[in-house]
């Protein structure tokens, strides 16, 4: 695929157009699909798979706040961003921050989540902010509700500065398998999650899955990406996986189709995908 296609995608990931998703259940509960049984065996019998996430009112309430943008609103359904922030446990207070935030659609979720008392570092690597995050994302940073988060512009291979230390959570959010084909080093980025992590903090993936098997042959071409492949690599750096979300999955999904906005048609928003929830 050429870059323009992938770079289109990206956009559309990070919270720059619309994405239609899997029906969003009722308020209050996040439901999905059961896991496809080829994507079920990437993690141990023992780690729990969650399907339904009990919300708590105060995270309904941030995605029902006035002032949040009406494009960020069309993505709620497809994404589930409060059975998310209910799955990671993200409360006031806390330090986290999002590796490839793109336009912030999370990072603007994340700062609503943990409030005045807490910090978010959002991190966009060059290739990102040139090609087009840098106005939308700095505009959106300006907003009062994102007065505390903090601007990173690093690359993947070292996203996080060095006052980013004992934080709660670091989120990936549809953007690890991009991280494979701009050729960024995931051991060091993801040794340096670890690092920046306080003891039991949390490294949550959400990912397109591809087919069980496929590695990461798909990243580009398919914009998936084999949930056993990031399992792999995370693991082997240090981090314990302790729970896999599948409250975004879509048994139905073929995984054999690109899934990127321009080419994905009807299908689009339509993936398969894995939430996974490492511990430090």
């Amino acid at each position: 695929m050429k870059k323009v296609a992938a770079v289109a995608f990206i956009v559309a990931a990070c919270g720059g157009a619309q994405q239609q998703g899997p029906s969003a259940p009722p308020s209050g509960t996040a439901a999905g699909a059961a896991a496809p049984a080829s994507t079920a065996a990437a993690a141990p019998a023992e780690v729990p798979h969650v399907a339904q996430v009990d919300v708590p009112p105060s995270i309904r309430a941030l995605l029902s706040a006035p002032d949040r943008p009406d494009k960020d609103r069309e993505l709620d359904a497809g994404r589930r961003p409060d059975a998310l922030l209910a799955f990671a446990g993200i409360g006031p207070g806390m330090r986290v921050a999002e590796i490839g935030a793109g336009l912030g659609y999370t990072t603007e979720l994340l700062a609503r989540a943990v409030g005045p008392s807490g910090a978010v570092f959002s991190e966009n690597n060059k290739f990102i902010v040139q090609r087009f995050a840098d106005k939308p994302w700095g505009e959106r940073l300006a907003k009062p509700a994102l007065k505390n988060v903090v601007r990173v512009d690093r690359e993947f291979d070292d996203p996080l500065p060095p006052e980013a230390k004992n934080l709660d959570a670091v989120f990936s959010v549809l953007i690890y398998h991009d991280t494979v084909w701009m050729g960024a080093d995931r051991d060091k980025m993801n040794r340096a999650v670890l690092d920046a992590l306080k003891p039991g903090g949390e490294y949550v993936i959400v990912d397109h899955s591809a087919k069980e098997g496929s590695g990461v042959a798909d990243v580009q071409t398919l914009h998936r990406i084999d949930q056993r492949a990031v399992v792999d690599e995370v693991t082997r750096v240090g981090f314990r996986l302790a729970a896999v979300g599948d409250f975004l999955r879509n048994a139905s999904d073929t995984r054999d189709w690109n899934d990127a906005p321009m080419v994905a048609a009807d299908r689009r928003g339509k993936s398969d995908r894995f939430v996974l929830k490492f511990v430090r």
